[in-house]
């Protein structure tokens, strides 16, 4: 029987340089998309697939994650006094349970492998998710919780891809497929950003996936990849021969939020959906198409 995926682990110690100045002093993972930070929107993904167990790999001037899953003793007694009782279920919505989150420092910027790699500890020898907050997938059954079915059909290294035109290959890591049915790819090799001429396809990573722990033992070599990272897909390809890895295109739209046009996307695509901003975003767009 195969094990659970209990934990995830959340790489949040980028810098954020694309959105300066407001990421001087704010984290980009607490960027709103509507009222909502993206770090949220990545831990409700994750509680929707069976998390029980949530790992920030995190990095200096990162406080203000751990406050905002923390319980906020004076912003809650105000809402219960003035008899706030929306704002409060809101606002205590957010707050994860004591025992049930930990946080660990990548206290250099190497790459997401090694971030991934700071979880170690935190992970033990057990398969394990992770989630890139800036990878919103808005659908209607969650990203993560498609993988995790997945996961209990195949087994293995899962992970999020889409097709992506060839021209954009190198800002990805890529899959080398031998069997494709439309939904799932078997792969035999993984390729970071490589440039369109020599790609093994178009089919690539996005920011969610379950992993096996032998992803670790890669990671352990500390090797430089491409742009002089320590990259989490070179970790993957490794284990491939003895850990089969199947690439699974989800249903969903997924908004690149690492991107000042992605951001701007996703924000008005989920304040379209909502009951209370619909009408009033579609009038805006007319306004100012």
């Amino acid at each position: 029987m195969r094990k659970p995926i209990r934990k995830a682990i959340f790489p949040v110690a980028g810098l954020g340089t694309r959105f300066l100045p407001a990421t001087k002093a704010m984290p980009k993972e607490m960027l709103p998309i509507v009222d909502k930070p993206l770090i949220e929107y990545a831990v409700e993904e994750a509680k929707s697939a069976g998390i029980e167990e949530f790992i920030f790999v995190t990095g200096r001037g990162k406080q203000a994650i751990e406050d905002h899953f923390d319980y906020s003793w004076e912003l809650m007694q105000t809402l219960k006094n003035r008899g706030k009782t929306e704002q409060y279920a809101i606002a205590e919505h957010s707050r994860l349970t004591p025992g049930t989150i930990a946080y660990t420092r990548q206290q250099e910027p190497l790459g997401l492998g090694h971030a991934v790699w700071c979880a170690r500890k935190l992970v033990g020898d057990e398969p394990f998710a992770v989630l890139l907050a800036d990878d919103l997938i808005k659908a209607e059954e969650p990203c993560l919780a498609q993988m995790v079915e997945t996961y209990n059909e195949v087994g293995g290294n899962v992970i999020a891809v889409m097709d992506v035109p060839r021209d954009q290959t190198s800002k990805y890591g890529v899959l080398d497929v031998v069997e494709d049915d439309g939904r799932l790819a078997k792969a035999k090799g993984l390729v970071e950003k490589p440039q369109p001429e020599v790609a093994p396809s178009t089919l690539s990573v996005i920011g969610r996936y379950v992993l096996q722990p032998e992803v670790f033992r890669e990671l352990d070599r500390h090797s430089a990849g491409a742009g002089g990272e320590i990259q989490l897909t070179d970790a993957i390809a490794a284990t491939i021969p003895e850990v089969d890895f199947h690439g699974l295109r989800f249903e969903g739209t997924r908004f690149d939020c690492g991107s000042k046009e992605g951001f701007l996307e996703a924000t008005v695509a989920f304040a379209l959906d909502r009951p209370d901003l619909g009408d009033a975003m579609r009038g805006m767009i007319k306004r100012y198409g």
